[in-house]
């Protein structure tokens, strides 16, 4: 047995670190603005009705305008995006500057990623709640789209990661 002390907070980031995650950009329309930014932590709620939450760090310069939106978007990053997910995970305020958008269905989500999402989902924030350093954001998801088929971007042991198939 070590005689370190063990910091908790280290030790906790290495073990998530080795949870793999897919890699999102969430985007939301608020104050004449589109915002968006880069979110591992996503993940299906329920099927029906179809539910998924998103976690968001309240230091993100994007959390205000989720909460004021009353609905996000949520585009699923293919393999070889990693340069779009660092672009949304930056403080660049022109973050789809040259990227093409779709417009959403559901008037309350965001733009979509086509040319680099595999699938998106709009959604109606049904519920929030804090949660330590960050707030979990429920989505009813109002609209779907698969766009061509791809495998997912992943984050894993801190670095973007290509999903290997046997």
């Amino acid at each position: 047995m070590s005689s370190h002390p063990v910091n908790l907070e280290d030790v906790f980031r290495d073990i998530m670190a080795n949870f793999a995650a897919s890699v999102t950009v969430v985007t939301s329309y608020w104050d004449e603005r589109h915002h968006g930014l880069t979110v591992s932590a996503f993940t299906s709620v329920s099927l029906v009705p179809p539910l998924v939450l998103i976690c968001i760090d309240h230091a993100s310069h994007s959390i205000e305008a989720l909460r004021a939106a009353g609905g996000f978007t949520v585009n699923m990053l293919r393999e070889g995006t990693a340069d779009i997910a660092l672009r949304f995970a930056s403080k660049d305020p022109d973050k789809f500057r040259g990227l093409p958008v779709r417009a959403p269905r559901y008037e309350g989500a965001g733009l979509s990623l086509p040319s680099h999402s595999f699938a998106c989902l709009e959604c109606r924030t049904v519920e929030s709640a804090e949660a330590g350093d960050h707030t979990i954001f429920i989505g009813h998801v109002e609209h779907a789209a698969r766009y061509d088929p791809g495998r997912p971007l992943l984050y894993w042991q801190r670095d973007f990661r290509r999903l290997q198939v046997d």
